[in-house]
């Protein structure tokens, strides 16, 4: 039997260890590798090329939506699977935009997840239900890019000139950004706007 060769990328040490383990108990599945963030991710999978990888969301310095997107250029014979706390919408959107082939919610039962690899290396998309159906209703992330680029720097509840200085936009274009998000997001302020943003995985 030709095993199925994963990397698998997840910032937490514990579910990393939980998904290896799971997996490498399947006769067809084979663990070449694990990596803890986005960019060791897009390494290994050059390095190894294996035939699918599982990918995080939420990864410090590199997340999985564009280490997703790295690797699909850098090996696009190898498939990926993302799977995630963070099911939302948006989310599932952006992951599919940057080539990702399928989109779990962590807590799916193991013969689900090997399962689903499985699919995606047989060279289906597998995407759970609920969340497409979700997905299909919500519409389309409203944020241009650049919007998106503000907002995520206002998370943390810096000023418009701090964040101006580090996109190199005048205070006052960040300023209107930050008021065109408000309106987009229907919120009451930015803080609202930054929740409401996350909330459907718009940023």
């Amino acid at each position: 039997m030709v095993s199925i060769r994963i990397v698998i990328a997840d910032d937490q040490a514990l579910v990393r260890g939980a998904l290896a383990a799971l997996l490498a108990l399947e006769d067809d599945i084979e663990v070449a590798g694990v990596a803890a963030d986005g960019a060791e991710a897009v390494r290994l999978v050059q390095e190894l090329t294996p035939d699918v990888c599982l990918m995080d969301i939420q990864m410090p310095d590199l997340d999985g939506i564009e280490a997703t997107r790295r690797l699909r250029q850098a090996s696009p014979g190898t498939r990926v699977l993302v799977v995630t706390t963070f099911a939302r919408p948006g989310y599932l959107r952006s992951a599919l935009d940057a080539g990702a082939a399928g989109f779990m919610a962590k807590d799916a039962p193991a013969e689900e997840l090997a399962d689903a690899v499985r699919r995606v290396h047989s060279g289906l998309r597998v995407v759970d239900s609920a969340l497409a159906e979700e997905s299909l209703f919500e519409g389309a992330n409203p944020l241009s890019e650049r919007e998106r680029q503000v907002l995520r720097l206002a998370v943390d509840g810096r000023s418009a000139a701090a964040i101006a200085s580090e996109v190199f936009l005048s205070a006052g274009t960040v300023r209107n950004h930050l008021s065109a998000v408000i309106g987009k997001t229907g919120a009451a302020n930015r803080a609202q706007a930054v929740r409401i943003a996350q909330d459907k995985g718009w940023i």
